[in-house]
């Protein structure tokens, strides 16, 4: 073991990558791929909520002006 083998960390126990199994090995990997693919969708829908502001206002700057 060195000091630059890669470690995991999982529920506060810490874990030599090494040491794992394949299947271990794919369940970080599966993770790690949910993991960026939330925070892909989470930038993905923080530009849908400010596009869906912007025609919000515009269709508000289409409407006629209000008359009482």
């Amino acid at each position: 073991m060195t000091d630059n083998e890669k470690k995991v960390v999982i529920d506060g126990n810490e874990y030599l990558l090494s040491s794992l199994s394949d299947e271990a090995k794919a369940q970080i990997a599966n993770l790690q791929f949910v993991e960026n693919e939330i925070v892909r969708l989470k930038a993905r829908l923080a530009i849908s909520s400010t596009a869906r502001l912007a025609y919000q206002a515009a269709l508000k700057n289409a409407l006629p002006a209000e008359t009482h």
